[in-house]
């Protein structure tokens, strides 16, 4: 996948105006509709426009591109980070409002699943809508969404913690900018990533007698270098020294939830799985922790080492570790 510059696209610099973008694209979508136009490549061009000003034009979806950098280069291979649109709030519109199958991969991927998704779920289908009480016409306040990122061990404990929440706004000038939502959140113990944690009243206010809308965050872990998690499930590759593997042995193994005594088999190769029942994301059916054995040899770092290893080979010279393969040692 290539990275798309929509600011080249559309020929305005990274600090222009929301009615500069606007002016930018009607030019450009004049010259190069093509009904109309004898360019070359009018076609091509005209649909390049149209996925830039989705995305310029909207504030939300400008922001959380602009979060990629100015560093990236036009057609450069991209994939995006999985933390690179966490930490703002956004409307119910947020990376809704527009059909991603009719842009490129690019902008499928970054904003072909939105919190829209959540919000048929969750939020308040239909949006909000008014009501006349007492004579005070009432709108209740749109529902808002923030992916946040947590470590796996918060999800083993719960807790609480501040968070500092970024809101796409629109300045007097027409220039995009950012305000700080300030929260303490509550991280329930056994929360798994994709879940959503509901703030009531967090999210827009509503007008007249209307209720502020809530606030869903959406949980997802930071990657970890010892961990990976699979829907409730935890797996560490533990590295286990040749003789541990071959004789057996009790290793101090690390977990989530602290370090345990782990009894590895004796003949166990390198892939072998071990099982920890209940010892994965806790929960009322909490997951697993599963070991996967990775045999690690020691460097021969000197003669002494290297004498070790020739006694080794002419202790082992039957074994050929590439006999599946179907080649001789």
């Amino acid at each position: 996948m290539e990275f798309k510059d929509y600011y080249k696209i559309m020929g305005v610099p990274r600090d222009a105006s929301q009615d500069d973008i606007k002016r930018a694209y009607r030019k450009l979508a004049r010259k190069y509709h093509p009904d109309v136009s004898k360019e070359p490549e009018a076609e091509v061009r005209f649909k390049e426009l149209g996925e830039a000003y989705e995305v310029l034009k909207d504030p939300e979806k400008r922001v959380a591109y602009d979060r990629l950098g100015a560093e990236w280069k036009p057609n450069q291979e991209f994939r995006p980070p999985p933390d690179w649109n966490a930490g703002f709030e956004f409307s119910e519109r947020g990376f809704g409002g527009a059909d991603a199958s009719q842009y490129s991969d690019f902008f499928e991927s970054l904003f072909g699943q939105g919190f829209g998704a959540a919000h048929g779920r969750q939020g308040r289908p239909g949006g909000a809508t008014g009501a006349r009480t007492g004579g005070t016409y009432s709108v209740p306040g749109q529902d808002h969404y923030a992916k946040i990122m947590i470590d796996l061990e918060e999800a083993y404990t719960g807790g609480t913690r501040s968070i500092t929440l970024q809101v796409p706004q629109v300045d007097a000038g027409g220039h995009v900018s950012t305000r700080e939502h300030k929260l303490n959140v509550v991280i329930p113990r056994g929360i798994r990533s994709g879940q959503y944690i509901r703030l009531a009243g967090q999210g827009a206010p509503g007008h007249g007698r209307g209720k502020s809308g809530d606030l869903y965050l959406e949980v997802a872990f930071r990657p970890h270098p010892f961990y990976r998690v699979e829907n409730a499930d935890v797996y560490l590759d533990l590295p286990v020294a040749p003789w541990e593997a071959a004789l057996g042995a009790t290793v101090k193994t690390p977990t989530p939830g602290g370090v345990v005594e782990l009894k590895i088999p004796a003949g166990s190769t390198t892939g072998r799985k071990l099982r920890l029942k209940g010892r994965g994301i806790p929960g009322k059916t909490p997951g697993d922790f599963f070991v996967v054995l990775q045999i690690v040899a020691p460097p021969a770092n000197d003669e002494a080492d290297k004498e070790n290893y020739r006694k080794m080979a002419e202790q082992f010279k039957s074994f050929n570790p590439r006999a599946r393969l179907g080649v001789s040692a």
